[in-house]
């Protein structure tokens, strides 16, 4: 089967099967498929629904999104990880305000400078929203491409990404390029999926290397591992709860880089010695009386962190004052910051009435 077969039979198997009610495609603006491509990166549909409905009812346009504080964009986005994704969809947002005088782009080169957006996103933001030709190459159109046309090789080589995009490009079609690029995203996400692909309901099938050869766990190429690979990392650290009675708990902002980039979190050491210092220096409490509360493991995609929560009360005045990079936060009444997962998780729980 040619290019211009596969781009015949997906768009057939898309009006038959295809997926047609997600939010983003109920009103297909440049805005809001970019919204949604940004943030099914590495992310299920599913979990990224309530997510996009809740994150476009309150920044329904770019402008919207610009003005807005970054605290306010982390907190929408607290949960979904990857917060990167977050930062540059605000740094984009800025940009397309102040550069573009609030419209989202429609040029091909612009979209691509914009931070966060590179050539697969540009081209589908376009192809979704516009029928532009565009081809587009996410991590599900690799699979589905390398399987069918027996491609070897990892794609994030660059001989073999060159020639998985001469392939998506010769696939793509002239006309109905938004469904093509629906039905070959849909394709990778719910049939030709990592694991054990349902080759028996794909509309490619029949012309696939992979399926013909019973290689579809080959396809595509994985990297090269040394003969010693290093085991998976496991970390510790140790969070100081600091509550005030009136319930307020103690938040330091993290740096922009890193892990948790721009994201309030508990104060973190390395030792329950450099907390219980800190606890004394910082909270007013000469003999801290410190409660260790359950641990709390959380996975990163290259290492796990076991998080040791230890909890003081602060007696009396505290010299910490509100600023820039510290906030006390009150479970009660939550202010709009963003938040890690298992900080976040562990605050509601502080704020029923079943912890101490």
């Amino acid at each position: 089967m040619n290019g211009g077969s596969i781009g015949a039979a997906l768009v057939a198997w898309h009006a038959r099967s295809g997926r047609k009610d997600l939010p983003w495609q109920r009103e297909r603006s440049p805005y809001r498929v970019w919204v949604s491509e940004v943030m099914l990166q590495q992310t299920q549909v599913a979990t990224v629904i309530p997510y996009y409905e809740r994150f476009l009812q309150r920044f329904p346009d770019a402008r919207s999104l610009a003005d807005a504080p970054l605290d306010e964009v982390l907190h929408l986005w607290s949960g979904l990880g990857y917060y990167a994704r977050a930062r540059h969809l605000h740094r984009a947002a800025l940009r397309i305000r102040d550069e573009f005088d609030g419209e989202f782009p429609v040029d091909f080169a612009a979209i691509a400078s914009l931070p966060g957006i590179g050539r697969s996103t540009a081209g589908a933001i376009l192809a979704l929203s516009r029928n532009e030709r565009f081809p587009i190459l996410d991590g599900n159109v690799k699979r589905v491409l390398a399987r069918h046309f027996g491609i070897p090789g990892n794609p994030a080589e660059r001989a073999v990404e060159k020639e998985l995009w001469a392939l998506s490009d010769a696939c793509t079609p002239s006309e109905r390029v938004d469904v093509y690029t629906q039905a070959v995203m849909d394709l990778g996400a719910t049939l030709c999926v990592r694991s054990r692909p349902r080759c028996v309901l794909c509309p490619l099938s029949d012309s696939c290397f992979a399926r013909r050869e019973g290689r579809q766990a080959e396809f595509p190429g994985k990297k090269r591992r040394s003969a010693a690979a290093a085991p998976r990392r496991a970390k510790r650290t140790v969070m100081l709860v600091a509550r005030r009675p009136n319930g307020a708990i103690l938040l330091e902002k993290r740096p922009m880089s890193g892990i948790w980039g721009g994201l309030w979190c508990l104060p973190e050491f390395g030792s329950e010695a450099a907390a219980r210092s800190f606890a004394q220096q910082h909270l007013i409490v000469p003999e801290p009386e410190i409660l260790a509360l359950g641990e709390i493991a959380h996975r990163f995609t290259h290492f796990d962190l076991a998080i040791t929560p230890l909890l003081v009360e602060c007696r009396g005045s505290d010299r910490i004052m509100e600023g820039a990079e510290t906030l006390w936060y009150n479970p009660r009444e939550p202010a709009a910051v963003g938040l890690p997962a298992p900080v976040q998780a562990l605050l509601a729980a502080l704020a029923g009435p079943s912890l101490v």
